[in-house]
């Protein structure tokens, strides 16, 4: 059992840090996970994708990267789906919108957070993985933005797209399926290791808290949750990331308002007794403090 979880964290970090580096497309497998007759997840390379297919067209929750885009249509197309409709960016991240450009040019409608198209315009760079990503054309931009929550009428189901403020990043969304009972908690969710927080991007651990807060008080032990990064959850698994997340709060929190230096706190070791459980996959500890301790 611990060799096949050190396999999928390996394969999520590598999926994670090929935001810095090209992505073979012939070296990676988009696997369909069936959730409800209508509702998958696909994962890849990158951020797990949600997958809603029916008669009003097919609706797609994040993209990946560009070069996958063929390979993410023949697996819709697969499962009964055709060419999407719909696409939602959860938020900014390349491995989350790397399709954008291809899916526009093919006729995907795209919408996001206000905050999310802001930052696929103006380029960014995210200064834990050292990366620069360019402005986005404008096949690749939402041509629909909202500032709170959205809501799709499609498919027999009430698709509620709920943003949290400063959380992962500044542009954040949800995306619950109100009859299906699914959620999509896009990078809010890593299941089963530490996550990376946008900090100079609007990310903040007291965001992300407040909306994982949100997805427990919406689940119940039958809702199917869609995490970013990692395998599909329930709602035990949101609750244990749940506690890790407040308890390094707490622990951080209370060495940063004793005025501590972000070295101060790694040497301190605040997370000792977590780094068996949730550092076996992005971050170690020590480094997970390094890249979040500005957003505490």
């Amino acid at each position: 059992m611990i060799n096949k979880l050190m396999a999928v964290f390996s394969l999520l970090t590598a999926g994670l840090m090929a935001l810095t580096a090209s992505v073979q497309a012939d070296d990676v497998r988009i696997t369909p996970t069936r959730l409800t007759p209508q509702i998958y997840m696909l994962a890849g390379e990158g951020g797990n994708i949600g997958l809603f297919i029916g008669p009003d067209g097919t609706f797609l929750i994040d993209d990946q990267y560009a070069p996958l885009t063929d390979k993410i249509v023949a697996a819709i197309k697969s499962v009964g789906g055709d060419y999407p409709r719909f696409l939602i960016n959860t938020h900014y991240h390349g491995d989350h919108t790397g399709g954008n450009e291809n899916l526009g040019k093919g006729g995907t409608l795209i919408f996001s957070h206000d905050n999310v198209r802001e930052r696929l315009l103006s380029g960014s760079f995210i200064e834990a993985f050292n990366m620069k990503r360019p402005a986005l054309g404008p096949d690749g931009l939402p041509v629909v933005t909202f500032g709170h929550d959205l809501s799709f009428h499609l498919n027999g189901d009430r698709v509620r797209v709920i943003h949290t403020p400063h959380a992962h990043t500044d542009g954040d969304s949800l995306i619950s399926f109100s009859k299906a009972n699914v959620i999509h908690a896009g990078d809010l969710f890593f299941n089963g290791f530490y996550p990376f927080i946008d900090v100079n991007h609007g990310g903040t651990l007291k965001g992300m808290i407040k909306g994982v807060d949100m997805i427990v008080a919406m689940a119940d032990d039958d809702t199917k949750i869609i995490p970013g990064h990692g395998p599909l959850a329930d709602k035990a698994d949101l609750l244990r990331y749940r506690d890790m997340l407040g308890v390094a709060h707490e622990r951080l929190a209370r060495l940063k308002a004793a005025g501590k230096s972000p070295e101060q706190a790694i040497a301190a070791k605040p997370l000792a007794d977590l780094e068996e459980t949730w550092g076996n996959g992005l971050f170690s500890g020590e480094r997970w403090i390094e890249v979040i301790y500005s957003g505490i």
